[in-house]
């Protein structure tokens, strides 16, 4: 006869999660380490008072309160959302006011030798907070009402946070989306975002006009298949594309404009001839409005934003404009440390670029410049692992929880934690603006290590209900 198991017997920790949590926090320590490691100054480590010494006691607190953490009720944190929600509100509102400023941000509390920042702290009670009203209120993600007031949840801090100013850390707040889409979020607000998005990225690239004349190409597309179109007006669309393109080849803007508007005015008397209001309706609002974006954009980035803050988006979308001594001097410097290590890497503590400071931040924001130098590619992918599985445990985590309170908590956390990896690792290879996001449980910092290592604990914790009923 078989025995069976008692459920509340069979409850273990998700090992693999705590398992990679640890590793990733041991690897940060050692490419910590090699970023400010002095020959001279073998044991600095040991010393509080220097920056690595500093470092070594964020680890040291965070694996202490790794153990502390998993004997706290996860009712605890249920219970106490929007109070810690409002504590971190209370304190983005205050650094504002008493906060030292760093690299030209006031975000920083700073006490003696140490410092911290709310804005990493904030990430964590938004999270809680956001997933206690999901699972709290029942009505739909998809009621005006719910959307709403999700939104100003997680867009509250984010806008207090860019009073710092800290754009870095008030994008991440934007990972949230992933949550409310799993909700039921209407993925048309995705897609408007991604669409927009990518008006922006091109209107930096190419000039207005030429994004003005594929907006109205791309509303005659709408406007064309409303007409249940044949295979004439078809060849007619892509015949007008291709001149489209020889026209931008040429540089006649203003001709490539006058070609699409033509077009577009066609099909839209065809349109109003066959009574489809609906979707002339939908094409008008949306052209308008996107173009006005286009045009927007460019006027904010002449006229708006600073030097510095165009330097970035210069650096990302035009390099060619940037001085390679200045502005551009992070990036090509990052890309040459990181191509350096091949496939192997130069080894633990044999990185040139890494001794010599080549790279600027190296220790925070660039601290994977230091993975892909001294391990190598085989160090950069192994990084990439175990990240990925990390993320998947969180995904894991939430889908098989048996309280949504929970599943919302794992989605918020599993969002914060892939725009964290993805940015960072995007914005040092140059695929994504340099806009000072940490590598998590990589990059130098206690603020960052600890509201990551809280955040990923209090899931672990979490998962242990899924065996037991409220």
């Amino acid at each position: 006869m078989t025995r069976r198991r008692n459920p509340s017997k069979s409850k273990s920790y998700d090992w693999v999660a705590l398992t990679v949590l640890i590793s990733l926090m041991c690897i940060g320590w050692f490419m910590v380490f090699s970023t400010l490691y002095v020959e001279n100054e073998p044991f600095a480590f040991l010393n509080p008072t220097t920056q690595i010494g500093a470092q070594t006691l964020w680890v040291v607190i965070a694996l202490f309160a790794i153990p502390l953490i998993l004997t706290i009720d996860w009712k605890f944190w249920f219970t106490l959302a929007f109070p810690v929600y409002a504590f971190t509100i209370i304190l983005l509102l205050l650094v504002l006011v008493f906060g030292k400023e760093i690299h030209g941000a006031k975000a920083w509390f700073s006490i003696g030798p140490f410092s911290f920042q709310p804005s990493e702290w904030a990430k964590f009670g938004t999270a809680l907070a956001l997933a206690s009203y999901l699972s709290f209120f029942k009505s739909s993600i998809t009621a005006r009402n719910t959307f709403i007031i999700s939104i100003a949840l997680f867009l509250g801090p984010a806008l207090i946070i860019m009073l710092q100013p800290d754009f870095g850390s008030a994008l991440v707040f934007t990972s949230f989306f992933i949550l409310l889409y799993r909700k039921g979020m209407s993925p048309w607000v995705l897609i408007f975002g991604i669409g927009f998005s990518a008006i922006f990225i091109f209107s930096m690239i190419y000039s207005p006009i030429i994004v003005t004349a594929f907006l109205i190409f791309i509303g005659t597309l709408f406007l064309l298949f409303e007409l249940d179109a044949g295979r004439r007006d078809v060849m007619i669309s892509i015949l007008t594309l291709l001149v489209m393109i020889f026209l931008i080849l040429q540089k006649e803007y203003q001709l490539l404009l006058v070609v699409a508007l033509m077009i577009f005015a066609i099909y839209f008397v065809l349109n109003l001839k066959e009574k489809n209001f609906k979707i002339i309706g939908l094409v008008i609002p949306l052209l308008t409005a996107m173009i006005s974006f286009s045009y927007g954009t460019t006027y904010v980035f002449d006229k708006l934003l600073k030097p510095h803050q165009q330097d970035r988006i210069n650096v990302w979308l035009r390099p060619d404009k940037c001085d390679p001594q200045g502005s551009l001097y992070n990036l090509i410097q990052s890309k040459m440390a990181i191509g350096s290590g091949g496939f192997q890497g130069k080894g633990f503590l044999k990185g040139e670029m890494t001794k010599l400071n080549y790279v600027p931040e190296q220790s925070t924001d660039f601290i994977f410049t230091t993975i892909g130098e001294e391990q190598g590619f085989i160090g950069v992918i192994g990084v990439v692992l175990l990240y990925t599985i990390l993320l998947l445990r969180c995904i894991v985590i939430a889908e098989r929880a048996n309280l949504e309170f929970i599943r919302n908590y794992g989605y918020a956390v599993a969002g914060i934690l892939f725009f964290h990896f993805f940015f960072n690792i995007g914005m040092t290879m140059g695929l994504l603006p340099v806009v000072g996001i940490p590598l998590p449980f990589l990059s130098k910092g206690g603020s960052s290590l600890i509201a990551f290592t809280l955040m990923i604990a209090v899931l672990i914790k979490m998962d242990m209900a899924r065996l037991r009923s409220l």
